[in-house]
C-alpha cells in the first residue's frame, strides 16, 4: 500500500484559482499545461524552438521501466552543458517544456524526465487526489534510480558536454533537487524552487518517514553548491523551515549554497500559467539561476 504524503509545499489555498471555463482555457489547455492549476487569467510565457533540437526521448531506468523524457538542446554537435529540470507534482506538462527550451535558449541542453508516468500522467488530470496518489507512488529510490539513468543516458550523448551537469525543479522537484545534489557527484550545481525542506508541524509520523531523506538532514552530504528560492508567503513552507536549513547549510560548511527569501511571494511564484505567479520575483530568481548555472557548468 502506498503512504499517501501532501504534494511538497502544496496546500489547498496554493492552488486556488480564478473562476474558469473550458472555453476562456480552450487554448492553454490545448497546448498541454497542467488542467488542475491552469488560472483563466495566466499569460504563461511561451518559448519556440527556433535554433533547438527538440524531441521526447526513452531510456532504460534500473527497474526495466522506459523513463520517458522531454530533451531541448541548441541545433549543432555540441557539446552543451546539462540541466535536468525536475517538474512539479503536474508531471510534464508544457510549462516544464517550456522552462526546458528556455534553457536551451541559453545554451544548455535540458532534459525533463517524467518520474509520474510508471503510474499515471498527471498533467491531463482535474483530481487532484488522484494526483496526489500518483506522486506519492514516486518513492526516494525509484526518482534517484530515475535521475541516475537521466544522468547516464546523457553522458553517453555526443552533444552532452563532459562533467557539466546542474539540475533545477520546482515545488516537489524543489525538494529533489536537494536530495539529487546530496546523492551524485556527477552534478555540479543546483537550484531549487521552493521545494519542503523538512517534515511539516504537523506531519504524522507516517508522513514523516514517507519523505525522507529530508533536505535539513542532508546539508552535510551536498556535493555541489544549491541555490535555494522560496517564497516568505508560502503556506506550505514556513520561512522557519527555510531559516532551519540555511542554519543547516552553514554548520556544514556549504559556503557556495545560498537561499533567497522574496518576502511577498507565495508558493509557485514561477509558475507562470496559474494564479501564484509573481512576475519579478520569478525573473529575478530566473537571472539568478542563469548565473549560477553559467559560474558552475560553463567554465
Amino acid at each position: 500500500m502506498t503512504t499517501l504524503i501532501r504534494p511538497e509545499g502544496q496546500t489547498a489555498d496554493d492552488l486556488k484559482l480564478s473562476r474558469r471555463s473550458l472555453g476562456a482555457l480552450g487554448g492553454l489547455l490545448f497546448s498541454g499545461y497542467a488542467v488542475a492549476a491552469l488560472a483563466r487569467e495566466a499569460k504563461p510565457i511561451t518559448t519556440d524552438a527556433a535554433g533547438l533540437t527538440a524531441e521526447t526521448v526513452t531510456y532504460a531506468a534500473p527497474d526495466g521501466f522506459d523513463l520517458p523524457a522531454y530533451v531541448a538542446r541548441p541545433q549543432g554537435e555540441g557539446p552543451f552543458p546539462v540541466v535536468v529540470v525536475v517538474s512539479e507534482i503536474f508531471g510534464v506538462h508544457e510549462y516544464i517544456r517550456d522552462v526546458c527550451r528556455r534553457l536551451a535558449k541559453q545554451g544548455y541542453a535540458a532534459i525533463a524526465p517524467a518520474f509520474f508516468n510508471r503510474v499515471e500522467d498527471p498533467a491531463p488530470l482535474s483530481d487532484m487526489q488522484r494526483i496526489m496518489q500518483i506522486v506519492g507512488a514516486a518513492g526516494y529510490e525509484q526518482v534517484m534510480g530515475d535521475l541516475s539513468a537521466t544522468l547516464e543516458w546523457t553522458s553517453q550523448q555526443g552533444w552532452a558536454r563532459d562533467g557539466k551537469v546542474g539540475i533545477t525543479g520546482f515545488c516537489w522537484g524543489g525538494k529533489v533537487v536537494w536530495q539529487a545534489v546530496a546523492r551524485f557527484s556527477a552534478i555540479g550545481a543546483g537550484v531549487a524552487w521552493y521545494g519542503r525542506l523538512a517534515p511539516a508541524p504537523d506531519a504524522t509520523p507516517a508522513q514523516v518517514s514517507a519523505g525522507q531523506p529530508w533536505p535539513v538532514d542532508l546539508a552535510d552530504d551536498l556535493k555541489a553548491p544549491v541555490l535555494g528560492l522560496y517564497g516568505g508567503r508560502d503556506q506550505g513552507i514556513p520561512v522557519a523551515s527555510v531559516e532551519r536549513m540555511r542554519q543547516a547549510v552553514a554548520r556544514a560548511g556549504q559556503t557556495g549554497s545560498q537561499i533567497v527569501v522574496y518576502p511577498d511571494a507565495p508558493h509557485g511564484f514561477h509558475a507562470d500559467y496559474r494564479a501564484s505567479y509573481a512576475e519579478a520575483d520569478a525573473r529575478d530568481g530566473w537571472s539568478k539561476l542563469l548565473a549560477a548555472f553559467d559560474k558552475a557548468l560553463k567554465n
